[in-house]
């Protein structure tokens, strides 16, 4: 752990009984409390996150919007200023490189939240990519920290700090200049729980004072700092995906079901559109499914789905689900078999125990918009 990265807010973890867990690289507290009451906090009240790590980069330029346009698979031609989008960055070949958040501040200036242990890797891709547009690729990951507020009291607690009326932020908008308890601020309203909530992002200085001052106010609100234990099973039960799980190089984002921000209609071209459309056309031969186990075992990433005694794909995430109180999970498996009701074999230690496919809204989204 001494060689592991550590977030600005590495100093407040023993404080508040983090448990440290190397996170690809990065020293991140994996719970505090336990992953099902922070579980429970965030569904009934609300948590707070260091999501530090994450990484940003800034597409600066008279040729922003084009190259940005041309990057992701998502639409940000028809984007308002200080509007967000969830978009997919992929290879030629249609695999994801990366999901990531994409802020519009300006016609020609744009900001992307990616995952922290895809950040090297991204910024590498995005300059490679950028050669033929007039721009500026700046990765700012390290002049930036990030706190998470989650939850349906996140407005109410987050209120008591700023004197901006957070009722006229909108879902998936943004807003620059925010001051809380005297700290400048960029928020947006967006999260990864499946519950209202906001991303706070400040200059690194500043993040000890906002976290330990957001926790102050909140505790009369039950507000609890939440580990990263927590933060997957919350956006699992949202059916959220995760880079290198739900979507990967080998998996594309349609596989994965979300076409709904791959924007094969576009009119400009983008990277993986090609192939994207033919595997459309060709009918999609691997589907992300849900399940839930009806025999005994909690199903985990990468054990084998079977039909009949035939593999027919793999888990991609499994947990027991502290919300639903049943053992359910998402898998990979040939779309022939992905009709809801069927019935299939997870391999759990060597034995094949009997699931169901479920819809993949296991949980509903409690967005305020």
């Amino acid at each position: 752990m001494e060689n592991s990265k550590k977030t600005p807010l590495f100093t407040v973890y023993e404080k508040h009984k983090g448990k440290l867990i190397d996170f690809g690289g990065w020293a991140m507290p994996v719970q505090f409390e336990g992953i099902i009451p922070e579980h429970e906090a965030v569904r009934s009240n609300a948590g707070l996150f260091d999501v530090s790590h994450m990484g940003e980069v800034e597409i600066k330029g008279k040729d922003a919007l084009n190259f940005v346009q041309y990057l992701i698979t998502n639409d940000a031609s028809q984007m308002e200023k200080n509007q967000i989008i969830y978009s997919f960055m992929c290879y030629e070949n249609g695999g994801v490189v990366d999901d990531l958040l994409v802020y519009k501040f300006e016609e020609d200036y744009f900001y992307l939240v990616i995952n922290a242990g895809n950040i090297e890797k991204d910024y590498e891709w995005m300059l490679k990519q950028s050669t033929a547009y007039d721009v500026e690729v700046n990765n700012i990951s390290n002049d930036v920290s990030e706190l998470a507020l989650q939850g349906p009291k996140a407005e109410k607690i987050l209120q008591k700090l700023t004197e901006t009326d957070l009722s006229q932020l909108q879902f998936f908008y943004l807003q620059r200049d925010v001051t809380i308890d005297g700290v400048n601020c960029l928020i947006s309203r967006t999260g990864y729980t499946g519950e209202d909530g906001f991303e706070i992002y400040v200059n690194p200085s500043d993040a000890v004072q906002l976290w330990e001052k957001l926790l102050e106010v909140g505790q009369e609100d039950g507000l609890k700092p939440i580990g990263l234990g927590a933060r997957d099973t919350l956006r699992f039960e949202a059916a959220l995906p995760l880079y290198g799980h739900e979507i990967n190089r080998d998996i594309t984002p349609l596989e994965a079901g979300f076409g709904f921000a791959v924007k094969l209609k576009k009119e400009v071209d983008f990277l993986g559109k090609k192939a994207l459309i033919e595997q459309k056309e060709a009918g999609l031969t691997r589907k992300l499914v849900g399940f839930e186990m009806k025999d005994r075992g909690i199903p985990r990433s990468d054990y084998e789905v079977y039909h009949q005694g035939e593999k027919i794909g793999f888990v991609t995430t499994g947990y027991f689900s502290p919300t639903l109180k049943r053992n359910i999970g998402l898998a990979l498996i040939d779309a022939k078999y992905a009709e809801l009701g069927n019935e299939v074999d997870i391999l759990i230690r060597k034995k094949q125990v009997k699931a169901e496919l479920i819809s993949k809204t296991f949980y509903k989204k409690n967005y305020k918009k």
